[in-house]
């Protein structure tokens, strides 16, 4: 029961993941465009396009049918004395003929019929409207500071929890805050783009028929690539246009210069829900051989009044398949009773209602009738063997040389500890993370969105009048992206590219306020950080060690870095290498600006340790205060960085689970097999004692057999865990060090149950008084 309920709650899991984005009707047909550039040290992929592309793309290269693009920000959105921050996206008309997200209200074939339409989830617009009619009601969003209306043209259904398309409100992609700025701009990249091909086209041909399309409006980059002496990929191209499938949006990762889709956390899960099943199976088959002795005679009954094998066999295979039914039938209700459970402690919206699909319910009752198949048979098969003679003196050999049997023992254990040394790797891996010294004070300083009506920089500048003097406050600043994702849930990064001494440079950028490496803690190791009382700042930058790396400057505070033709940038400090993106990617060049002319996102506060909670609620009133309509989402950064590897964590705890299941399972077909064991050998243990046995001498004999199983268990799976976690962690740039301890420590906790296990039975066997065990014939 507890293994069907177990599995069904995996599988569930699974089912759910690998449905992502299946909901969309033209989903074999949609694709998200992405960029192949063959840079001197090596190919990176990126995903974010220039404002031209998408036009560009649909006029010139054929096959392309349907093309949107696609831009997700905050939109703070009001609608008479309501004030609420969505979750926007800007997209183009073909949206929603794209994509399958179904109109309740307003125009079903083109709800964003306009520049000055915008359309609503239901969620949405009952926040807003309550039961009033939203169609035709004007809401006013803040786009650069200037609220700007716009009628609300469609409400669409809620977005489906398996989608990674998500939003709140959807208004036209021309009315973003870059589009007037970047819409002839080739090298400006911040949005994404998705097509929709024509049927006859697949993603081959558009790949090739779009390599001329790149080679004429790239030009002047493929120039520079070649200038700098990188490698055309084997179709003679620098720049190659992709195309990624999009239910394998969620799959997708960038990391190694490849596509390279990886759903391996989801077989995992699968794989330790089918692993816990076929213990179970396992101890199926040992209990029923372990119970079998008290049938034998009626066995030789049966066979002498003329049963045949057959009807044995039906027999057996029929109570198997009643028991398998009823363990079904309790494991679906346990796992009901577990599903809330089960959401909250995995942070899941799976349901077990995804698995009732056809295909799946089929599948699930074939699984289950050849389960019972081959477990209610083998015992029916070991038991046909045996003489009429010997089924009637109700004896069942126990000599030891059941092999199957021995090799079940070894497999379930070899499984357990596998689980086991995942499960210490797993946790090990994220302390490792959680730990690491990240470049920065993650654990006083405390971060949050600036989502509300007042200029960002003033706002910050309030903050800090506000806060500085209050007991606890150490310091604030602001910048325009944050450490790790915060409760917003918002992560990006920003790229600069300029060509200095004859070469290309790239460099993240990051936008920050004064005092925001004294904030962070971020060490300086040349030069200066930003003056307030020096105006000459904002045409000045501070960069990383990597990025003086990728400069190739001795000494970088004479570098002046061009940022047009007109002006250039004057380095003043160097700090530091820190994680400032996630520590599943290596560190990369980082610039940091002093330019009011792009807003700050994130606000940033360091409070002492010892006043950290009462900071935190002084942080909170003081913005509530400067905007008292916005959403208060602060974190501590060590908070957002723990988000970060969210998935970790969720398998982690996933694998333990199923480890601690597996091993229950394990021991009570361990505890099933002693007790058979020790029966079958009462008398024998009643004549060791009469001739001087001593209980010690006769619980190691007893014992040691198994134990040896184990020890053989622990052998086999031990390779297998070290190549199978040494894999996963060359995943991560940054990473702990396997060592045998890890996998002795799961060997020797495999060891630990098993003699626990064991011990039970017989010990208890071995001090039964002899005469008892000599009159069992």
């Amino acid at each position: 029961m507890v293994a069907f309920g177990v599995t069904i709650l995996l599988s569930m899991f699974a089912v759910f993941e690998l449905s992502y984005d299946t909901f969309h009707e033209k989903k074999d047909k949609i694709y998200q465009v992405y960029m192949t550039w063959q840079t001197p040290k090596g190919t990176e992929i990126g995903t974010s396009q220039p404002t031209p592309l998408a036009e560009a793309l649909q006029s010139e290269v054929p096959g392309v049918h349907k093309i949107t693009r696609h831009l997700e920000e905050e939109a703070l959105t009001f609608y008479n004395d309501k004030e609420i921050s969505l979750d926007a996206l800007y997209v183009d008309d073909d949206f929603f003929d794209m994509f399958s997200f179904p109109t309740e209200q307003g125009s079903k074939t083109n709800p964003l019929k306009d520049r000055t339409s915008v359309v609503l989830t239901k969620e949405t617009a009952l926040k807003f409207f309550d039961t009033e009619d939203p169609i035709g009601k004007t809401v006013t969003v803040l786009i650069e500071g200037k609220k700007e209306p716009f009628t609300v043209g469609g409400v669409v259904q809620d977005i489906p929890k398996a989608s990674t398309i998500d939003f709140e409100i959807a208004l036209p992609f021309n009315r973003n805050p870059a589009f007037n700025e970047t819409k002839e701009l080739w090298g400006a990249q911040y949005h994404e783009v998705f097509v929709q091909l024509e049927e006859q086209v697949s993603s081959e041909l558009f790949e090739k028929n779009s390599r001329e399309f790149t080679n004429l409006h790239y030009k002047g980059s493929i120039e520079k690539l070649e200038r700098d002496g990188a490698r055309p990929n084997s179709h003679g191209n620098f720049l190659q246009l992709g195309l990624l499938p999009l239910t394998d949006m969620r799959f997708a990762k960038y990391d190694t210069g490849a596509v390279v889709i990886s759903k391996a956390r989801i077989y995992i899960v699968l794989g330790i829900a089918f692993l816990i099943l076929f213990i179970a199976c396992v101890n199926f088959i040992n209990m029923s051989i372990a119970k079998s002795s008290q049938r034998l005679k009626e066995i030789g009954m049966r066979k002498t009044l003329g049963a045949e094998k057959k009807q044995l066999f039906f027999q057996f295979w029929v109570e198997s398949l009643v028991i398998f039914l009823f363990s079904t039938g309790f494991g679906i209700l346990l796992s009901f009773l577990l599903q809330d459970s089960f959401q909250t402690l995995f942070r899941t919206s799976a349901q077990i209602s995804n698995l009732f699909s056809p295909l799946i319910l089929i599948g699930a009752s074939l699984l289950i009738l050849t389960i019972s198949l081959i477990v209610g048979g083998y015992p029916t098969i070991l038991l046909n063997r045996l003489s009429t003679v010997q089924s009637l003196k109700g004896k069942l050999d126990s000599s030891g040389n059941n092999r199957l049997r021995n090799a079940l023992i070894v497999v379930q254990f070899g499984i357990a500890i596998l689980l086991i040394s995942g499960t210490f790797v797993l946790k090990g891996q994220i302390d490792y993370m959680r730990n690491k010294d990240l470049g920065y004070d993650k654990q006083h300083v405390f971060s949050f969105p600036l989502n509300g009506k007042k200029n960002s920089y003033d706002a910050v500048e309030l903050l800090r009048e506000n806060l500085i003097d209050q007991p606890g406050i150490v310091s604030v600043s602001g910048a325009d992206n944050n450490l790790g994702r915060g409760k917003d849930g918002s992560q990006y990064t920003s790229v600069w590219g300029f060509d200095y001494k004859g070469k290309s440079v790239r460099t993240n950028t990051l936008t920050v306020d004064y005092d925001y490496l004294k904030t962070l803690g971020l060490k300086l190791l040349e030069g200066r950080s930003f003056d307030v009382t020096k105006k000459i700042d904002n045409q000045s930058i501070i960069i990383n060690e990597r990025m003086v790396k990728e400069l190739g400057e001795k000494y970088p505070l004479s570098v002046n870095v061009p940022m047009d033709d007109s002006l250039n940038y004057t380095v003043i400090g160097v700090v530091k290498d820190y994680h400032f993106k996630d520590i599943s990617t290596s560190i990369e060049p980082l610039t940091f600006f002093l330019n009011r002319e792009e807003g700050l996102k994130y606000a940033f506060v360091k409070v002492t340790s010892a006043e950290m909670l009462n900071a935190v609620q002084r942080i909170e009133t003081v913005y509530k205060a400067i905007e008292p309509n916005a959403a208060f989402l602060g974190s501590f950064l060590d908070e957002n960085v723990d988000r970060t590897f969210i998935r970790e964590k969720n398998l982690a705890a996933l694998i333990t689970s199923g480890s601690i299941v597996a091993i229950l399972l394990c021991c009570m077909g361990l505890f099933a097999m002693s007790m058979f064991i020790t029966t079958q050998r009462t008398k024998e243990i009643g004549i060791r004692k009469v001739v001087g046995a001593s209980v010690s001498t006769i619980t190691v004999l007893l014992t040691k057999d198994f134990l040896k199983l184990v020890g053989i268990a622990f052998i086999l799976a031990t390779p297998i865990a070290w190549w199978a976690t040494s894999k996963w962690l060359e995943n991560y740039p940054y990473r702990m060090e396997l060592n045998i301890w890890i996998f002795l420590a799961a060997g020797g906790l495999a060891l630990i149950i098993a003699i626990i296990t064991i011990s039970q039975r017989t010990i208890r066997a071995a001090i039964a008084n002899p005469v008892k065990s000599l009159r069992t014939e």
